[in-house]
C-alpha cells in the first residue's frame, strides 16, 4: 500500500465475518503478552518512544503550521509500535526500522486521526457520554487501517461496531491503560518510556483477540 493511497473497502463476506466474531476481552492477558514483547525488544521500543518524545517536544515548541505538521507525522509513528506487535505476535522477525512502517500507510492514518478527533471532540462538547462512547468505540481504528489497509471511515465504523459489542469491557481496559501511563508519567516522565510501548503492544493484543488471526501486508 503506497504513503497516500486512501486504504481500501473491504468486501462484505471479510466485513461480516469480523463483525460477526465473537469475543472476550482479557485485559491482564493483554498486559502480561505487551510486557513480555517489550522486555524481548527493550532497547527497539525505548529508542522509538523516546523519538516519540522528541518529535512531541518539537511539536509544544513549533506555533501555526510547523505544529500541525509535526502532529500529523505523530500518528504514523503511533501505528508503528501497533505494526511492530502484530509482527511480534505472528512470530514475524522484527527489526527496528519496522517500528517506522506506520509511514507506509500515512494518508489514511492521518484521516483516520483526524475525523475520530473531530467527532470525538464534537461529542465531547455537545454531550459528554456521546464524546466518551465515540472514544472509546475508535480506540482500535488505526489498527483496522495498518491490518486491513482499510481507508480511515469504515476502520473507523468497524472499530465502533466490533467494540460495542462489549463496550464496557473496552472501556475498563482503556481506562487500565491510561492509569498505567499516569503511573509511568508520575515517575519523572521517565516511566512512560515503558508504559507507552507495553500499552501499545497491549493494545495491539487486544486488537488480536477480537478479530483473530490475520497475516496483513506489515
Amino acid at each position: 500500500m503506497a504513503a497516500f493511497d486512501f486504504g481500501r473497502k473491504l468486501d462484505s463476506v471479510t466485513l461480516d465475518t469480523l463483525l460477526g466474531r465473537e469475543y472476550q476481552l482479557d485485559p491482564g492477558s493483554a498486559l502480561r503478552e505487551g510486557l513480555a514483547m517489550f522486555k524481548a525488544h527493550v532497547g527497539e521500543f525505548t529508542g522509538f518512544t523516546l523519538i516519540l518524545f522528541l518529535v512531541s517536544a518539537l511539536s509544544s515548541r513549533l506555533s501555526g503550521g510547523g505544529s500541525l505538521i509535526i502532529s500529523v507525522v505523530v500518528a504514523p509513528l503511533h501505528a508503528g509500535i501497533l505494526i511492530a506487535a502484530f509482527r511480534i505476535h505472528a512470530g514475524r522477525e522484527f527489526r527496528f526500522n519496522d517500528l517506522f512502517a506506520g509511514f507506509g500507510y500515512f494518508l489514511p492514518l492521518v484521516l483516520t486521526g483526524l475525523a475520530s478527533g473531530l467527532i470525538v471532540a464534537t461529542g465531547m462538547v455537545l454531550l459528554i457520554i456521546p464524546g466518551i462512547y465515540l472514544l472509546v468505540s475508535y480506540l482500535f481504528a488505526t489498527a483496522f487501517v495498518v491490518d486491513f489497509g482499510m481507508e480511515f471511515w469504515q476502520a473507523m465504523e468497524t472499530s465502533r461496531k466490533i467494540v460495542s459489542k462489549h463496550w464496557f469491557q473496552v472501556f475498563g481496559f482503556l481506562l487500565l491503560l491510561v492509569f498505567i501511563n499516569l503511573l509511568g508519567f508520575l515517575a519523572l516522565g521517565i516511566g512512560l518510556l515503558v508504559t507507552i510501548p507495553v500499552t501499545s503492544c497491549a493494545t495491539a493484543v487486544a486488537y488480536r483477540s477480537m478479530v483473530g488471526e490475520h497475516e496483513g501486508e506489515w
